[in-house]
């Protein structure tokens, strides 16, 4: 029952906070709310506040904030309303799908600064070098500041660690800080048979860093760089075909982890419970964020396509050719969002 309170809580917040992004600049660029729902499918609970209906839905797949107009419908004497989506400039259009993506990352930022004003942040210095590993071989010592891997700059250990799991035994050019003093080293990662992954020998979290208020904000934005590169790194993976169906997840996949981490760190105390929750919803909201930009029919992203093609073209495209593409593109989704959660509930049972 915890886990599952849990889920809902966590879902609730990561959806809450998108669709108050759209609410919040849809209202204050004048655009009329019909609807602002939490959940997809039949209506459980309602009101309504003004203009505006308030729904809590069945099925914890999305949720939505719906616009007078959006759909493209105009009045019976073919004029949109002042107040319709699309009586509004295309700025005004543009900012209000955009805030919900915005507040997602906002949420996560919000999350990261809690987490490291009360439990710091692991700095990216080597704690221990595995024997004979590629590390050691390539000069990697211990209290050793990583500062970049293949030109990419790094902040957390975290980052090593992502670097090193997609690795798949490319060579890795390496800066370091010792005792102040750069050095760029190279090394190339060693095949576990075992694990079926490459390895590039360090051991460790990193070190621990206390912030201070400054640090906190520093911090606070690293945490959720880290998560933004999680996040697309494993999208390219999936599209070059590097992932499976089994490492994409739907909300009851989502749940079940929820529930195997709660059962995970509920030995450790309430505070790590809240800390590794709001670590999940850093990495959903992030998802959720990245995910609606991408330029795909029916999400945000591919809404904001249309809305940049008016403003290089000066004019929109017709609102009943958008909306058929974005139906179709909502069809697929819907089509897509099946087959996850088939696979979610056959992943339970194996």
């Amino acid at each position: 029952m915890a886990s599952i309170i849990l889920f809902l809580l966590i879902f609730g917040i990561v959806v809450i906070s998108h669709e108050f992004g759209h609410f919040l600049i849809g209202k204050r660029n004048g655009i009329r709310v019909v609807e602002f729902a939490v959940g997809m499918g039949p209506t459980l609970f309602s009101f309504r506040k003004g203009e505006t209906k308030y729904s809590l839905k069945l099925l914890p797949i999305g949720g939505a904030c719906m616009f007078d107009g959006e759909d493209g419908v105009a009045t019976e004497d073919g004029i949109q309303d002042e107040h319709s989506f699309l009586a509004a400039n295309v700025w005004a259009r543009i900012a209000t799908v955009f805030a919900g993506p915005l507040f997602n990352f906002l949420l996560a930022f919000v999350f990261s600064l809690i987490i490291v004003a009360f439990a710091g942040t692991d700095r990216p210095v080597v704690q221990m070098v595995q024997e004979n590993s590629a590390a050691e071989k390539a000069g990697i010592m211990e209290g050793d500041e990583i500062i970049s891997i293949n030109g990419e700059r790094v902040y957390l250990y975290r980052e090593v660690s992502l670097i090193s799991a997609l690795n798949k035994g490319q060579s890795m050019d390496i800066v370091i800080k010792r005792d102040g003093v750069k050095q760029a080293i190279s090394l190339i990662p060693e095949y576990s048979e075992e694990d079926g992954r490459y390895y590039m020998g360090l051991y460790g979290a990193g070190e621990y860093l206390k912030c201070n208020p400054v640090q906190v904000f520093q911090y606070g934005l690293y945490e959720v760089r880290y998560w933004v590169k999680a996040t697309y790194k494993s999208l390219l993976m999936l599209i070059q075909g590097q992932a499976t169906k089994d490492d994409v997840s739907g909300p009851i996949g989502i749940a079940q982890f929820v529930g195997d981490t709660y059962e995970e760190v509920k030995p450790y105390g309430i505070s790590s419970v809240i800390f590794t929750m709001m670590n999940i919803v850093i990495l959903l909201s992030v998802n959720l964020g990245i995910l609606n930009l991408l330029p795909l029919p029916a999400l945000d992203g591919g809404r904001l396509v249309f809305m940049l093609i008016e403003v290089i073209r000066g004019k929109p495209i017709s609102p009943e050719k958008e909306g058929m593409v974005h139906f179709a593109g909502l069809v697929v989704f819907m089509i897509l969002m099946v087959f996850v959660m088939y696979n979610d509930i056959s992943k339970i049972f194996r």
